[in-house]
């Protein structure tokens, strides 16, 4: 059980989940939300994550990608705690169980009054199940090719948080895009900086990130691009939505997102950046959870509250 919980790479689920909890939360600012679906969005999401981690390492593992060479912690194929069928058998399991997550969300959001949008969402769930699974396994992985990074950012930024609205409304609001997007960015950053640690292994096993592709160097600003404009459009989404000054409680996440930016900028080693990606997903956690609280709370009024039951 414990090499499991090892393969399932526990601390990228935060970050998984992040894209659900914005658009849930925002859903509710308009008094929207059903708490069946926001429990089978995250079921649904945390399996994808767990499946495309099992894929990654089988993946990995299989081709040779996970070596001595490889900076971070050994994966379970690598090091022998796990076989590869084991493996197979457990990314067969876990897609069937997220699939099921996955019908019964849609079966929740939408029941019998709304069947083309259960058919197109059922469509979303099989792609991405099949996605996190051809990312690294295969002939031809798209991993391999450079195009992982438009996988996380359209399922766990774009689709997460607008789809997650989206069953509760029915409806599409343009102004979760920007919230969505600075997730998706965030998230691609994660896997930018896992990239930029592994270039060296990753270039000896052929495969082709976009840091191998284009050099540490243009990573290094791609990472700063992603971050900093996350930063900035969560900023512009408050504005639009007239947020009061103690909604803007979640910029207390841009300060370990600076002191990462500036730890990535004076690295010279990227073999030293992977405690940055433990850091860059919990704040990228945090910084969801405190702009899905500023949406449906303010700050002042909850003090209130508490000092009243207090003195009462």
């Amino acid at each position: 059980m414990k090499h499991w919980i090892q393969a399932a790479r526990v601390r990228t689920l935060p970050l998984s989940v992040s894209g659900i909890l914005v658009g849930s939360f925002y859903a509710m600012s308009q008094a929207m939300f059903n708490w069946k679906i926001v429990i089978f969005a995250l079921l649904t999401t945390l399996g994808l994550q767990i499946l495309s981690n099992f894929a990654n390492d089988y993946g990995d593992g299989t081709k040779g990608t996970d070596n001595d060479d490889r900076v971070g912690p050994k994966r379970a194929i690598q090091s022998g705690v796990i076989s590869a069928e084991a493996m197979k058998r457990a990314m067969v399991i876990t897609s069937v169980i997220t699939l099921f997550f996955a019908v019964c969300l849609i079966y929740f959001s939408f029941k019998d009054r709304y069947l083309y949008y259960s058919l197109v969402f059922l469509v979303l769930g099989i792609l991405a199940i099949a996605s996190a699974i051809r990312y690294t396994v295969g002939k031809n992985p798209y991993g391999y090719q450079g195009y992982g990074d438009v996988f996380v950012f359209v399922f766990f930024g774009l689709v997460s948080t607008f789809g997650i609205y989206f069953m509760f409304s029915k409806a599409i609001d343009w102004l979760l895009l920007l919230p969505a997007t600075a997730i998706g960015f965030l998230s691609v950053g994660v896997l930018n900086l896992n990239n930029m640690r592994d270039e060296e292994s990753d270039r000896k096993s052929n495969k082709n990130t976009l840091v191998v592709k284009n050099g540490g160097a243009w990573a290094k600003k791609y990472h700063f691009f992603l971050v900093v404009s996350a930063m900035l459009l969560v900023i512009i989404f408050a504005v639009l939505n007239h947020f009061k000054f103690d909604q803007y409680i979640f910029i207390v996440a841009y300060f370990p997102l600076t002191s990462h930016l500036i730890t990535v900028y004076k690295n010279r080693n990227p073999k030293l950046l992977d405690p940055e990606l433990k850091k860059l997903a919990i704040s990228t956690f945090i910084l969801s959870i405190l702009l899905s609280l500023a949406l449906i709370f303010l700050v002042s009024d909850l003090i209130l509250y508490y000092l009243e039951q207090y003195f009462n």
